[in-house]
């Protein structure tokens, strides 16, 4: 690929991952001064990432035609439909249907409904598509053991984290009564149906992270320097949801430093992953533990567990501590130390 039109697609993914992110902050801004529910707001931005990755490829015909443009258009689609709903959700805030005696946000289903509706057809439409055009967008999956390896590896080191962190903080029972717990196990095992129905979101963010720019600054600043400089960019691009969603505003700086704490940590382990297996669906599914572990861990398996969350400064040290022990130290295994490693990637 030439530098110019390299360049050229770089800034076309940076406008739509990080400029629609931003202005959709902007409404965000307003929907939280007027107290309204932006439930529709984070899985529209988890689609930005990805996006702007697509529309990239998708310019350069020459290339997209070795795509699977069916998959990509696809995707577009769906994340149009979920920008309208988001702004909708703000503009038209009275739009509610009753559920269980409960007023719901009519968007917020929408919303829900489009993102598996596109999960599914997408997958579909990635099936068709034929092994070449998956390889040809780094869609194939490869490395099975690697990959699986990786996936137990993280579901044991998540939980090791927590019931470490309950221990610091003398509330070990807390996580030996949620093993203990029925509800735990079930929502374990349900969880990889949910992946198949809305793996769109979190593909969304891992196809423009991983796949697209982590190899581009671990060109620039080297293996390691380049996903510790990923993991501080992609902390940035939560700004909105820290400060409007997952926190009120008065706390939004407190989340932002945990964002980056999180963001850091672990996007080295995904990095690990992505970079042992050769496999993009590691760190997306990856991606998807991390999020629907939550209210496991939480123990609040309600829609909103994500939302309003409390933070305070005093809990920013243990969680860098248990973050770096866990997922953080994985920047000194063997893929970073590869000095002449072979990717096989591809480069549009």
């Amino acid at each position: 690929m030439n530098a110019r039109l390299e360049k050229r697609q770089l800034i076309i993914f940076l406008i739509v991952a990080y400029g629609i992110t931003y202005l959709m902050g902007l409404l965000m801004w307003y929907g939280n001064h007027r107290q309204l529910d932006l439930s529709a707001f984070p899985n529209a931005q988890m689609m930005y990432p990805a996006a702007g990755v697509m529309l990239a490829y998708l310019l350069n015909r020459k290339e997209s035609k070795k795509m699977p443009r069916a998959f990509f258009m696809c995707f577009l689609l769906v994340t149009f439909v979920m920008i309208v709903t988001a702004v909708l959700s703000v503009l038209q805030p009275e739009q509610k249907v009753e559920m269980a005696g409960n007023s719901v946000s009519i968007w917020v289903l929408v919303i829900q409904f489009v993102l598996i509706g596109g999960s599914i057809l997408g997958w579909i439409l990635l099936l068709i598509s034929g092994r070449k055009k998956r390889a040809a967008a780094g869609l194939s999956w490869s490395n099975t053991k690697a990959s699986l390896f990786c996936i137990v590896l993280f579901f044991v080191l998540y939980f090791a984290r927590t019931a470490v962190s309950c221990a610091l903080v003398g509330q070990i029972d807390l996580f030996t009564n949620m093993m203990k717990e029925s509800t735990t196990w079930i929502y374990l095992a349900v969880m990889p149906i949910n992946f198949l129905c809305a793996f769109f979101a979190f593909f969304g963010e891992e196809y423009g992270w991983r796949y697209y720019l982590q190899p581009k600054l671990q060109e620039k600043f080297g293996l390691r320097g380049g996903v510790l400089i990923l993991g501080v960019v992609w902390g940035i691009w939560h700004l909105p949801l820290d400060f409007f969603f997952y926190t009120t505003p008065d706390k939004g700086l407190i989340m932002s430093v945990a964002q980056q704490i999180t963001c850091i940590t672990l996007g080295i382990f995904f990095a690990y992953a992505y970079m042992k297996t050769n496999n993009i669906w590691v760190p997306v599914i990856l991606h998807f533990l991390t999020n629907n572990l939550v209210p496991v861990i939480a123990g609040n398996y309600s829609a909103d567990v994500l939302q309003n969350q409390s933070v305070s400064w005093s809990e920013i040290p243990l969680a860098f501590l248990v973050n770096v022990l866990f997922f953080g130290i994985f920047l000194f295994a063997k893929p970073f130390r590869e000095k002449n490693r072979k990717r096989r990637m591809v480069r549009l």
